[in-house]
């Protein structure tokens, strides 16, 4: 069984913890006076990171009246940007890139085995509040399609057993291995590097020589 996520009780209260509050102080000091507002971004996300990982209103006011912005402003950052949430998400926000290259890399298969490992469809949480499943646009990584994120790892070159393997092993309480699932070293061929592999072995000698 699953839920769809839909709009929560929104909570009244909004502060930030004292680290937080530290830190936003120092992401403002970063632009000029009277350009407090280009700090909007990153202090929704601090927001966001404080509160389970979703953007109550309270929160919004709270980052706008920090920045002597109107509300409306903040609300259209963030309901502009995919990555703030204004809905409670699981402990683990799955977003599963469906965009062209990772499609045609099998993206439909990783796709299907979120929704058949965790039962819910795109939108919805697991009854157990552990995983929101999302469909995200490119997420940058498109070298080593396909891949998904979740929460702040990427993990990609990813097949349906892989995603089966990492959905389980985050269900057990595990860290699963983030990055290439195959073992390509950063984006690289998958067969290993093929130009320059000359200037490589060189330096390689000149370093055994040293």
């Amino acid at each position: 069984m699953s839920k769809q996520a839909q709009m929560s009780e929104q909570p009244t209260y909004f502060d930030f913890s004292y680290e937080n509050a530290k830190a936003a102080e120092a992401v403002i000091t970063k632009y000029p006076e009277g350009w407090q507002a280009s700090a909007v971004m990153p202090l929704l996300d601090l927001a966001q990171r404080q509160n389970d990982g979703w953007l109550p209103r309270v929160a919004m006011d709270y980052v706008a009246d920090m920045l002597s912005m109107p509300r409306i402003r903040v609300y259209e950052v963030a309901t502009f940007y995919t990555m703030y949430n204004l809905n409670p998400v699981g402990k683990y926000h799955v977003q599963v890139c469906t965009n062209l290259p990772c499609w045609l890399r099998g993206s439909d298969a990783i796709v299907s085995s979120c929704k058949s490992s965790l039962g819910v469809e795109f939108g919805e949480t697991t009854e157990d509040g552990l995983f929101t499943l999302s469909e995200a646009e490119c997420l940058g990584a498109c070298v080593n399609a396909p891949m998904m994120q979740i929460n702040d790892d990427f993990f990609e070159d990813i097949d349906s057993g892989s995603t089966e393997t990492i959905l389980s092993e985050l269900t057990a309480g595990s860290k699963p291995k983030t990055g290439s699932q195959i073992s390509r070293v950063s984006c690289e061929p998958i067969d290993g590097l093929t130009t320059l592999t000359h200037q490589a072995e060189a330096r390689a000698v000149k370093l055994g020589d040293a």
